[in-house]
C-alpha cells in the first residue's frame, strides 16, 4: 500500500465531485446551467425534439459532464467520486431536457449506473416521459465476443456520445435517436493498458497495485482486470499488442474503410508518450488498407493521475460520417 497520499490541490476531500461541477459549471460560460443537485444542461435547447442525457460517476473529467454542449449532450447527471449518479440526480437531469418528445440515456457498462438509470426510467415514466437506453460496452478486452452485453464502457464514450450528439441535434423522434446512438455503440471498440494507478481524493490512495516493471494490457479506466500483465516495454512493442486485440473482435474492418482514431490519455500519461503511440500505430492501420477519417490524441477519459493510454476505433459509414462531420462545442470535446 502506498503510504504517501498524492498530492491535490482542493479544497474538502469528500466534497470534491461539488466543488468540480460548479467550477465545471462556471467554465462553460453561460452556456449551461446547474439544475438541482448535481446536474447540468445546456441552456439553448431545440425545442420540440428529443434530449439526450448522458452521465456518471466524477473524477473521470472531463467525461462524463464536460461532454454536454452543442451537438452533443443536452444534459448529464453526475454522481460522486467513481460512483454512479443517484436516482433522484437522474430524475431531475431528465426533467430539465425532455421537450416533449422523450429522453435518451447514454452511459457507461457499470453495475451501479445501469441500475440507478434504470430507476430513473421508471420514475421518469410514471410522471410521462418517454425513456430509451442505450449502454456504452466498447471495450473488448473485458469480456468475450460472445459476452459482448457484459463489456465496459471506456473512451469510446466519446466518439459515440459526438455522434449521437449530432443525431440528437437532427432527428426528430426519440426511436430514430436511440437507433444511430446504438449505431455508434456498435461501430466503436476500444483496448486500453495502464502504467500506474490513479487515487480516490478522500484518500490520496491508490486505486489499484500495479508493479512498476508491468503494464496491465486491457485494464479499465478503475484497475479493472485486463488479458495480462506484461514486461514494461516500448511504444513500437506496445502498439500493435493493442491493436490486435481490437482487429482479433468481432468488428469487420475492411480496406477502404474510414475511421476515427481516438488516443486517449488516462490522466497523467503525456502528450508526449500519446503522439509516440500515434506515430506507431497509424502505419498498422494504414497497412491494413483502412483511411483515417479524423484523428484525436487528448486526455478526454481519465481516472485522476491513472498513467495509460487508450485506443479506440470508429467505423464510419456514409450515415455515420455526416453526423461526424458535424461541429460540436464542449468543454470536453471541440470540432471545428
Amino acid at each position: 500500500m502506498n503510504t504517501n497520499p498524492a498530492k491535490k490541490i482542493i479544497n474538502d476531500p469528500l466534497k470534491c465531485a461539488d466543488d468540480l461541477f460548479d467550477g465545471l459549471v462556471l467554465a462553460y460560460d453561460g452556456k449551461a446551467r446547474k439544475v438541482g443537485t448535481r446536474s447540468i444542461v445546456m441552456n439553448d435547447l431545440r425545442p420540440d425534439a428529443p434530449a439526450l442525457l448522458i452521465g456518471g460517476g466524477a473524477g473521470h473529467e472531463p467525461i462524463y459532464h464536460g461532454l454536454v454542449g452543442k451537438n452533443m449532450a443536452d444534459g448529464a447527471a453526475i454522481g460522486d467520486i467513481f460512483a454512479a449518479p443517484p436516482p433522484d440526480i437522474v430524475l431531475e437531469a431528465t426533467q430539465a431536457v425532455n421537450r416533449g418528445k422523450g429522453v435518451l440515456f447514454l452511459y457507461g457498462n457499470y453495475a451501479g449506473d445501469v441500475m440507478n438509470f434504470d430507476i430513473g426510467a421508471e420514475l421518469a415514466l410514471e410522471e410521462g416521459i418517454e425513456v430509451r437506453t442505450v449502454i456504452i460496452n466498447d471495450d473488448v478486452a473485458s469480456a468475450p465476443i460472445d459476452q459482448k452485453g457484459n463489456r465496459r464502457g471506456v473512451a469510446g464514450l466519446v466518439p459515440i456520445v459526438k455522434l449521437a450528439g449530432a443525431a440528437a441535434a437532427t432527428v426528430d423522434s426519440l426511436d430514430e435517436l436511440a437507433r444511430l446512438a446504438q449505431k455508434a455503440n456498435d461501430h466503436t471498440r476500444s483496448v486500453g493498458v495502464s502504467t500506474k494507478p490513479g487515487s480516490i481524493p478522500a484518500t490520496g490512495q491508490p486505486t489499484f497495485e500495479l508493479a512498476d516493471d508491468v503494464i496491465g494490457l486491457g485494464m479499465g479506466i478503475h484497475g479493472e482486470k485486463g488479458v495480462a500483465l506484461i514486461p514494461m516495454c516500448t511504444a513500437k512493442e506496445l502498439a500493435p499488442k493493442m491493436l490486435d486485440i481490437i482487429f482479433g473482435d468481432d468488428l469487420p474492418l475492411n480496406p477502404g474503410d474510414e475511421i476515427v482514431f481516438f488516443v486517449n490519455s488516462l490522466g497523467s500519461t503525456h502528450m508526449m508518450e500519446l503522439l509516440i503511440l500515434l506515430k506507431e500505430a497509424r502505419p498498422l492501420l494504414e497497412a491494413r488498407g483502412l483511411k483515417i477519417h479524423q484523428t484525436i490524441v487528448d486526455s478526454i477519459v481519465t481516472c485522476q493521475e491513472m498513467a495509460g493510454v487508450s485506443f479506440s476505433i470508429t467505423k464510419l459509414d456514409a450515415e455515420l460520417k455526416k453526423l461526424w462531420d458535424m461541429p460540436c462545442e464542449s468543454v470536453g470535446y471541440t470540432k471545428l
